[in-house]
């Protein structure tokens, strides 16, 4: 393709092998349209989105074993789409998120490398109110607080996106901004929890990831 090169790797979830067309490394940047520019996403974290990375792979496992029956389901900055190509292999109703131009691209490409059908992709940037989206049941990520201003940013997002009873499960490889975002979301009314053993982070000591489910109730009617 122009601009970058792929290559196509397998990885297995759940006893399953998915195989995912990915950026063959780190060092690539192509936005000739100034698509990506525009979206905020600079030359040096352009090619993040294109990445397996251990985070995405802990969080496919996680989505492996989720309950999906009767729950609308997003999986936010999806990057390459491994949480959701588990998903919908399991029938699960899953809508794909992310800000990068080239997402829903490889997302198409990876659910067809997998003999699924094309998954809904939406374009959602945290800070853009999207009434259109509505709000799921479940909310998983990976590794989406990297930046200082994102605990904020995502907590916005998923007050507006998050049904009144909902479950956020994000798995996160030991960033320094997790307690803030935890914090936020306590006052939204989720409890947090840490049901699946850790995992090796990015660039971290080994098992210093972990994946946290925030779990809020349907608030009583009177």
């Amino acid at each position: 393709m122009p601009g970058y090169e792929v290559e196509t790797t397998t990885v297995r979830i759940g006893g399953l092998d998915y195989r995912i067309r990915a950026l063959r490394d780190r060092l690539q940047y192509a936005d000739p349209d100034g698509r990506a520019e525009r979206a905020g996403i600079s030359s040096a974290t352009w090619p993040l989105f294109g990445l397996v990375w251990p985070s995405g792979v802990a969080l496919a496992e996680a989505a492996a074993t989720l309950p999906i029956e009767g729950r609308r389901i997003l999986e936010v900055g999806c990057g390459l789409g491994l949480a959701s190509l588990v998903l919908a292999r399991r029938g699960a109703d899953v809508t794909a998120s992310d800000l990068h131009p080239l997402a829903e691209e490889f997302l198409r490409e990876n659910a067809a490398l997998n003999g699924l059908a094309p998954i809904p992709y939406r374009d959602a940037p945290w800070e853009v109110d999207d009434p259109e989206l509505g709000r799921f049941d479940l909310i998983v990520g990976s590794d989406l607080l990297y930046e200082p201003a994102q605990p904020a940013l995502l907590a916005g997002f998923l007050a507006r996106h998050a049904a009144p009873a909902a479950e956020v499960v994000i798995a996160d490889p030991g960033r320094a901004q997790l307690g803030a975002f935890g914090k936020r979301m306590a006052a939204q009314g989720y409890a947090r929890a840490e049901p699946w053993p850790r995992f090796a982070g990015v660039g971290a000591p080994a098992r210093r990831g972990r994946i946290l489910s925030f779990v809020r109730a349907a608030p009583h009617s009177v």
